[in-house]
């Protein structure tokens, strides 16, 4: 029976400075109560907030990748989407490479932090799509060269075909009429068959290996 139930409520921190940049975070989410944004600006907040994922803007800090490497260090758990001005893609790509898993500049729509938060959730990454080809190439240079292809089931094909063009767990969730913990097992499944810890991986060994060409 297909999951009518909405996603889990998230308990989302968020370390920024900027009074309307919070209270227009905080609106966002809100309203449909999908979410709680929690300022982490109080010493020790974080230990209690028992957020899973955080938004950090990196006009409150002038030490962002040190920031960065400080959580990838002690809390490697936690998702990180930095909210930044700047959108070169060599310092997007030193952001992610920091450990963030996201990066939104100011001026991102409310349908895209909504989405950018769901991808991160889901356990891929969220950059411009130039960034994203670049740890794509990055990522196929590791190729994993094991002499036996991998056999997929019907349903995984069809899971993996959504998760390479960019849906998330709930949308690819709805396009096949099945509830999104299904789909989480079934990539985990996928990425065990191909050899890969996560779903980036996942996509980029199915497009360079052609996997779903072969099926």
């Amino acid at each position: 029976m297909k999951e009518t139930s909405s996603r889990e409520h998230l308990r989302m921190g968020l370390i920024a400075t900027d009074p309307l940049r919070v209270l227009g975070l905080q609106a966002i989410f809100s309203e449909t109560g999908e979410a709680e944004v929690i300022l982490l600006s109080v010493p020790g907040a974080l230990d209690a907030s028992g957020v899973s994922l955080i938004l950090i803007d990196a006009a409150c800090t002038e030490h962002i990748f040190e920031l960065l490497e400080t959580f990838r260090r002690t809390r490697p758990h936690l998702r990180l989407i930095v909210l930044g001005l700047e959108d070169d893609h060599d310092y997007i790509q030193r952001i992610i490479g920091a450990g963030a898993k996201g990066y939104l500049t100011h001026t991102a729509k409310e349908n895209e932090i909504r989405l950018a938060i769901e991808i991160v959730q889901d356990g891929s990454v969220w950059a411009p799509r130039k960034v994203l080809a670049r740890l794509l190439e990055s990522s196929a240079a590791e190729a994993y060269s094991g002499s036996v292809e991998p056999k997929f089931t019907e349903r995984e094909e069809q899971v993996l075909r959504l998760l390479v063009e960019g849906h998330p767990n709930r949308e690819i969730a709805d396009a096949l009429g099945i509830d999104a913990a299904t789909v989480k097992a079934h990539v985990g499944r996928l990425m065990r068959k191909v050899g890969v810890d996560n779903r980036i991986a996942l996509s980029v060994q199915a497009v360079n290996r052609n996997l779903l060409t072969k099926q």
